[in-house]
């Protein structure tokens, strides 16, 4: 794969937005793919998915990532109720989710590689991954190369189909991860400026208050009565705010008029 362009993020314009150190040029190396098919549910998910793809072959979108997207598939009141977020965006436009929950880059090139992409001809994909590996402590680099291993993998099965490319979201897992996404986030940002297939988004503001500091109520993990996570999954409010910031640029891809009827 070819190298990709060094990128910065300079002083941080917000108070508590992480800076982004400086990333040199390197050159990716060959990304290997990773299953996991020895968790059921995950290979039963994969399953289920390529027989769904056989059926109904006919998406005008897909959306792409780990469990941040499979959680459109939930719709549990009050925090992760993501149904009717889906049912206004994107399932009038025949969406097929490609989410799987704790997914890596890795996870997510096998799936792609094996069945996934197939006998479909989507307009737009819309892609959202990278938080497992930085959460894992893979470096802003290594995870940078296989976010773009996935891209370069559904541009050659889906040579017509657009790519909008989402930076990875904030959280509070910890300061490292955080500055470690927001290098991803400027590298992903220089290395696709100019790309005519691959828009590259980043909807963190959405996320964070006025003084750029994390809305951390706006993600249902802390509310969770069994362990009280830190903040890295939206709520049922953040999906929406996710969803309403990305739709002008993926209405745009799809040549449509948007869709952002009252509730």
């Amino acid at each position: 794969m070819i190298g990709w362009l060094a990128a910065t993020l300079g002083a941080a314009s917000l108070v508590g937005m992480p800076v982004a150190a400086p990333l040199t040029a390197v050159a990716c190396k060959p990304v290997s793919a990773a299953d996991r098919l020895g968790e059921p549910w995950w290979a039963a998910r994969h399953a289920a998915l390529l027989a769904q793809i056989a059926a109904h072959a006919d998406p005008d979108v897909v959306l792409i990532g780990d469990s941040i997207t499979q959680n459109y598939d939930k719709s549990e009141l009050p925090d992760e109720n993501f149904r009717p977020t889906w049912e206004r965006f994107y399932a009038p436009r025949h969406a097929l989710n490609l989410g799987f929950s704790g997914d890596t880059t890795a996870n997510l090139l096998w799936r792609l590689r094996n069945g996934e992409l197939n006998g479909i001809a989507p307009k737009a994909a819309v892609l959202l991954i990278g938080t497992n590996d930085t959460a894992k402590a893979v470096s802003a680099g290594a995870t940078v190369c296989g976010i773009n291993a996935v891209i370069a993998e559904i541009q050659r099965q889906l040579p017509k189909t657009r790519v909008l490319l989402l930076g990875v979201l904030p959280s509070d897992i910890s300061a490292e991860k955080s500055a470690t996404d927001a290098a991803v986030n400027a590298a992903l940002a220089a290395r696709y400026r100019h790309d005519r297939r691959v828009t590259y988004r980043d909807v963190g503001a959405v996320f964070r208050r006025g003084d750029g500091t994390l809305d951390t109520t706006l993600f249902y993990d802390p509310r969770l009565t069994d362990r009280h996570a830190r903040a890295l999954h939206p709520d049922t409010q953040g999906q929406t705010r996710m969803a309403e910031a990305i739709e002008p640029t993926l209405a745009r891809m799809l040549d449509a008029a948007g869709r952002a009827p009252h509730p």
